[in-house]
């Protein structure tokens, strides 16, 4: 049975009856501690308090994983960096650590963590422990340990490490950056063979939504701008296909920054340690201009060297005589990457002067910062649109955090929509035996039959199978394997991550047909788009799919295969509720294909003209769990007004008086708990529910949106929906349910996030629901929600110079296979205030405090969240002006990384969730309030500080090109009303909707070549769309519009502004650089923001 929570989704949990100390050990798991009385906001402690709201802060339970069944305790050999230290040079010595961990078995996919095949014993805690029945023979040297003393071999020639194989800079072993692993050197121009993995296709994902593509970029004649962020490492993003080709072991041209290089002490190794080790050497006789010249920069850097630890001087002809030919121009290379890296660095570093630099927003769009890993680790890590976290480079310890006043998390889009994403099939998915992890690219090979793991150091020995390489067709290369060559991968799970068949993918769609429902015309939409579309549902043979319908009765409908066409079965009685024919109301949709759609065509005019105004969503509700809960799946509900009879009633809770103020602000939360115990009930059987409101009224959205917020579900909203009145509203309508019900989606999903040991998770944010410590159970996943989490920082990590954080998603396909995706992301450690300062992602950082205040918005209040978002910039802004000395109190400066900053949280004040002096709904509140929990930051730093272009004048400079399309990509223009003229026409992207602002003295010819009309006045105030018209300027015009909309999955609404239309006022709101009349502008704001600090 499931854990009952009484005190809300973000309660603690019980205290487990395991030693409490015990529970640390496990470096797979958050170290297990009280939250009670922790801030949400770790560094602003005074503004923030426990949210009760869609938030999770776990503390021990009964059991770590979900309570089903009888717990059983077992034992884990757990390391850390201090049990595997090299002794000498070729010698490894480990300790083993018995840990316990309480765990129970559940009705659900928790094996993802720990998988049926891995033995465990179950030793009495007050008795000596002895290991795992699955450890091989014990040696006395090394306790717990199958492996005897040896020497760490060079790979490529099976030898002892020696002198040549000691990296020339730090005359350590030629290892990666991990601890501890040996790496192959690659052969001279030898490349990767072609894959034979065949790319997995995302599947259908809707007809427009495609990643932006950034190829081709033309560069015009004497174009002197800094180009488009592009990175320094030339990196291939995930979606771009499937890097096989990048390396696992380190390049020739490695060169670690200056100041992480060990300084080799000349008595223990010759100074020839510091050349490439390269096996080609240089001859007087054969020396050509050009590889003389190379060799000039060999003897520049031997001579900084010399004077650097005081050679003697003898040694230099000695080493110049030995000097590379052909692969010395890769010490170059390593120089100019560093001295671009140092460069990079320096650049971030810099100090801004926020009063005096007022125009810091880039043209282009800001990239994710980044790391001080060196640039082979860069190209192997996971894709910021993936997993991004908010420091890039991560403090050594909880102190320094504190101390930089930053937060510290994770954003993940796990499930996003991918064009090439690497599958694996193979009987053996090579995990660590002690944390679980997922082999990937940043483990340690001691040789090819040993790994160490990333997250808790185990060293793990290579299963025979992971020794054929399925890309070469050679054997003994598990370090090309794809699992160990890119950091998102998917594998097919075996029977062993099953606890019961997979699932079929199951559809109930629940109607609101109340005569309010029937009015707006949703109900025609609907079925239309469920026709054209009901063959394309993801699934296979075993889809099923079923319909309810209510007013203040339900209408349940029988398409049993062989009947000639539907039957409709009411249901009065709405108090107890029950099923008809359970057996003949969920059908297979190919066998009942024809009834289904005989039911779609039939539906809108079965309903036309009642007078039924009362809605029973509750006991339909009820209903749906009764027919769903068997098989899980999804139910999809459209509602149009508020629950009027039955369970889930609700009443008016809106004050028309407070919609432009936030003091007294009340009711974001809920109203009653029947919608959120039934999300609870939903998500224990494995069902998710989706909630469409189509409404133009007050209808309590903070009471129904959790039956989505529990259940893993989503939220779509419509506000004045109307199939007459509002068309635009429709369009968008009928394409987002498109790609609603075509989109790809996962069943009986959990989501684990495991992390360096030193680090724990210990906040979620998201739709979700939690079942231990750092696994949340999903009902539906799919590829357009995000999610986040906080990190704390518990024990020291001096001992790493860097950690990995990995997410697994264990999900059920529409078409019934078990899979796995895993991504994998790697950070450096550092030990200083400005190397934090540096690595700072104030985009992520931003999304992260905007999901912390909407959880602190429900829990306490409105203006307390305002205030911490506040104090957020005061604390940051003043922790790194204390680090600064001989500075002026009339000063506002800012780290480089956090110049925007300060423009952000003003931004995100003003945002509908948060803003005042606006007369903002209820519900909208409420819907925006949902927006910011859920939406992935590619698409929530959009929704919170726009885009403005201006496109009356595009041309071909810089532009991409895609597929056979130029893209003109016109400067990003700052949030303010001054850079507007009167004579041009500015595009504002705001994600979910597009403002076309037309100058009134614009040219006839934009208003005839783009518009169609032949001049402004001529212009409709209710113009939605771009024609396409058969002009040079329209042409870029509408490709840039489509390229953007092509973007994000679901439609952006268009809609032209004029001086005298409509929307005027919401576009100008927007400029959030300008002075409202309750809000400050950027400069007032930066005012304030010094004040406080000067206090």
């Amino acid at each position: 049975m499931q854990q009952p929570l009484s005190s809300g989704h973000g309660a603690s949990l019980p205290n487990s009856s395991t030693a409490p100390g015990r529970h640390q050990q496990v470096p797979s798991k958050a170290p297990l501690r009280s939250t009670a009385g922790h801030c949400d906001f770790i560094t602003y402690q005074n503004s923030y308090q426990v949210p009760v709201q869609n938030i999770i802060r776990p503390v021990c339970p009964t059991s770590l994983d979900n309570t089903q069944g009888s717990g059983q305790t077992y034992s884990t050999l757990s390391m850390d960096s201090s049990l595997i230290a090299p002794r000498g040079p070729n010698m490894i010595t480990a300790t083993p650590v018995q840990s316990f961990v309480d765990t129970s078995q559940q009705a659900s996919y928790i094996t993802e963590h720990y998988p049926s095949q891995v033995p465990y014993i179950v030793p009495s805690q007050s008795t000596t422990q002895v290991l795992s029945t699955h450890s091989a023979s014990i040696n006395h040297a090394y306790p717990g340990f199958s492996y005897q003393p040896t020497s760490v071999f060079n790979t490529q020639h099976n030898a002892p490490l020696n002198l040549q194989n000691l990296h020339f800079a730090t005359s350590q072993p030629l290892f990666n950056a991990m601890s501890c692993q040996t790496k192959i050197l690659p052969k001279s121009e030898q490349e990767h063979p072609p894959a034979s993995f065949q790319p997995y296709h995302a599947g259908n994902t809707g007809t427009s939504w495609q990643p932006l593509a950034r190829t081709s970029v033309k560069k015009p004649a004497g174009f002197t701008t800094k180009p488009v962020a592009l990175s320094s490492t030339a990196r291939s993003d995930m979606s771009a296909g499937f890097p096989f080709s990048m390396p696992h072991q380190i390049k020739p041209s490695y060169s670690p920054s200056m100041t992480n290089v060990a300084k080799p002490p000349v008595s223990v190794a010759p100074l020839a340690q510091w050349l490439p080790p390269s096996t080609e050497r240089l001859t007087s006789a054969t020396a050509s201009p050009a590889s003389a010249s190379k060799a000039c920069s060999v003897d520049l850097f031997l001579i900084i060297k010399l004077i650097q630890h005081q050679v003697p001087c003898h040694q230099l002809q000695m080493m110049r005589m030995k000097q590379p030919s052909s692969k010395v121009n890769h010490l170059s290379s390593s120089m100019k990457g560093l001295f671009f890296q140092n460069k990079q660095q320096a650049e971030a570093r810099k100090q801004i002067n926020l009063l005096q630099e007022r125009n810091i927003l880039p043209p282009v769009p800001i990239q994710c910062p980044q790391s001080n890993l060196s640039p082979e680790l860069r190209n192997l890590n996971c894709s910021p649109d993936l997993f991004r976290c908010t420091l890039m480079n991560v403090p050594q310890t909880q102190a320094l955090l504190n101390k930089v006043k930053l937060p510290f998390g994770l954003l993940l889009h796990p499930f996003r929509d991918l064009t090439h994403l690497p599958v694996i099939t193979s009987s053996t998915i090579v995990r660590c035996q002690s944390c679980r992890t997922y082999i990937n690219p940043f483990v340690s090979f001691f040789d090819q039959r040993r790994w160490k793991c990333n997250l808790c150091y185990r060293v793990n020995d290579v299963p025979e199978e992971f020794m054929y390489n399925p890309l070469t067709h050679s054997y003994g290369e598990p370090h090309k394997r794809p699992e160990v060559q890119t950091a998102t991968v998917e594998f097919i799970a075996s029977s062993d991550y099953m606890l019961r068949p997979p699932q079929p993918a199951v559809y109930l769609f629940v109607f609101d047909v109340s005569h309010n429902a029937m009015e707006s015309g949703y109900l025609n939409i609907c079925c239309q788009s469920l026709l054209e579309n009901v063959d394309k549902l993801p699934g296979d043979s075993r889809t099923k799919i079923g319909f309810i319908t209510f007013d203040n009765t339900l209408h349940f409908f029988n398409l049993q295969e062989g009947l000639s066409q539907p039957q409709m079965l009411i249901v009065s009685e709405i108090e107890d509720i029950f099923i008809p024919t359970p057996d003949s109301l969920m059908v297979n949709l190919h066998e009942s294909k024809e009834l289904v759609k005989d039911l779609l065509k039939m539906l809108p005019a079965m309903f036309t003209g009642t007078r039924e105004t009362n809605s029973a969503l509750g006991p339909a509700l009820q209903a749906a769990f009764k027919l769903m809960s068997t098989t899980g799946g999804r139910i999809s509900v459209f509602q149009t007004q508020r629950p009027s009879i039955g369970v889930g009633q609700l009443f008016s809770r809106e004050d028309p008086k407070q919609q432009s103020t936030i003091k007294g602000l009340q009711h974001l939360g809920p109203a009653t708990d029947f919608y959120k115990k039934f999300a609870l009930d939903c998500s224990s059987q494995q069902v998710a529910v989706d909630l469409f409101l189509l409404s133009g009224q007050y209808c309590d959205l903070a009471s129904l949106a959790c039956m989505s917020k529990y259940s893993a579900g989503s939220v779509f909203y419509y506000p004045s929906f109307h199939h007459i009145h509002n068309p635009t509203q429709v369009e968008k309508f009928q394409k987002d349910l498109k790609r609603y019900l075509i989109r790809k989606i996962g069943f009986e999903a959990v989501l684990r996030i495991r992390c360096t040991k030193g680090l724990s998770i210990h906040t979620f944010h998201g739709n979700f629901f939690v079942r231990s410590t750092d696994l949340l159970s999903l009902a539906n996943i799919n590829p357009d929600s995000g999610f986040a989490v906080q990190i704390s920082i518990e024990e020291s990590l001096s001992e790493s110079s860097v950690v990995c954080f990995q997410a697994a998603l264990l999900y059920t396909s529409s078409k019934g296979e078990r899979r796995i995706r895993v991504h994998t992301l790697s950070l450096p450690v550092v030990n200083s205030v400005a190397a934090v300062y540096t690595g700072a992602d104030v985009q992520a950082i931003t999304c992260l405090l905007a999901t912390m205040a909407v959880d602190r918005s429900i829990s306490s209040s409105l203006s307390d969240a305002r205030d911490a978002l506040v104090n957020a910039v005061v604390d940051s802004l003043s922790a790194y002006r204390s680090t600064i000395s001989n500075l002026q109190k009339s000063v506002l400066v800012a780290p480089n990384s956090l110049r925007l900053f300060a423009l952000y949280i003003l931004a995100l004040l003003k945002q509908e969730a948060f803003g005042t002096g606006l007369s903002i709904r209820l519900d909208e509140r409420v819907f925006s309030m949902c927006e910011m929990k859920t939406r992935p930051f590619v698409h929530l730093i959009l929704m919170i500080h726009p885009h403005l272009y201006r496109i009356d004048h595009l041309s071909d400079e810089g532009s991409i090109t895609v597929g056979d399309k130029t893209i003109p990509q016109p400067p990003i223009i700052q949030l303010s009303a001054e850079n507007l003229s009167q004579d041009g026409a500015f595009l504002m992207d705001c994600f979910s909707v597009m403002y076309l602002w037309i100058g009134k003295n614009c040219t006839n010819s934009f208003s005839n070549e783009v518009l169609g009309f032949s001049n402004w006045d001529s212009v409709p105030q209710n113009l939605d769309r771009l024609p396409e018209l058969n002009t040079l300027l329209s042409r870029r015009v509408t490709s840039f519009v489509s390229w953007l909309q092509d973007s994000r999955p679901f439609l952006s609404i268009l809609r032209v502004v004029k001086d005298d239309a409509p929307f005027k006022a919401n576009f100008f709101q927007r400029f959030v650089e300008d002075r409202a009349e309750f809000a400050l502008s950027y400069y007032e704001f930066l005012l304030h923001i010094q004040q406080h600090i000067s206090k």
